[in-house]
């Protein structure tokens, strides 16, 4: 999502003037799940978060969807949140929803306590992939709070609810938003 351009285009995100991509991390190719972010929600990076002690990342609220079908880049995909993973990203606070599709035949059996028993390994190699995902950029790992275990639905939709509060005080220019547009 290009924040600094007039109605945020999806775009390829650039650093440093080259294309960006995320690294592989042995054993995965790329994105282990659906990725992408919640509308209307911003992470302040004025608010330092009292669970996680780090300001915003200045993004919206990022969401791995673990549905059964890959999605297209800049598809809309109505969720069921499950839970929610707080990393903490070279100082900053960003939140990872945990999420599946509605309309995946699992979703309306699965919880976030069921995701180890439908999907064996896939919250552990969640949490793996975030540790370690820049390193092969020469950054230290990523850490998290609550020791990288994740938290239910109810506390997902209180991140969810707090950063659409922050994203509705950046849109009435009562937070600063910076280059944000």
């Amino acid at each position: 999502i290009a924040t600094e351009e007039p109605l945020n285009p999806i775009k390829q995100d650039i650093k440093k003037g080259k294309l960006r991509y995320v690294a592989n991390i042995f054993p995965h190719k790329g994105y282990i799940w659906n990725y992408g972010a919640l509308p209307q929600t911003w992470e302040d990076p004025s608010h330092t978060d009292n669970i996680t002690g780090c300001c915003g990342d200045n993004d919206p609220i990022d969401v791995c969807e673990i549905g059964s079908k890959i999605r297209y880049s800049g598809e809309i995909v109505q969720v069921k949140v499950l839970g929610v993973l707080a990393l903490v990203d070279e100082g900053e606070t960003d939140w990872k929803i945990i999420a599946i599709s509605v309309d995946d035949p699992e979703a309306q059996k699965i919880h976030i306590d069921d995701v180890k028993k439908h999907k064996p390994g896939y919250l552990e190699a969640t949490v793996d992939w975030f540790r370690l995902y820049k390193v092969p950029d020469g950054k230290p790992e990523n850490r998290f709070a609550f020791n990288g275990e994740f938290k239910d639905k109810d506390f997902a939709v209180e991140i969810i609810k707090s950063t659409h509060e922050y994203w509705k005080a950046l849109l009435h220019k009562k937070a600063d938003g910076g280059t944000i547009k």
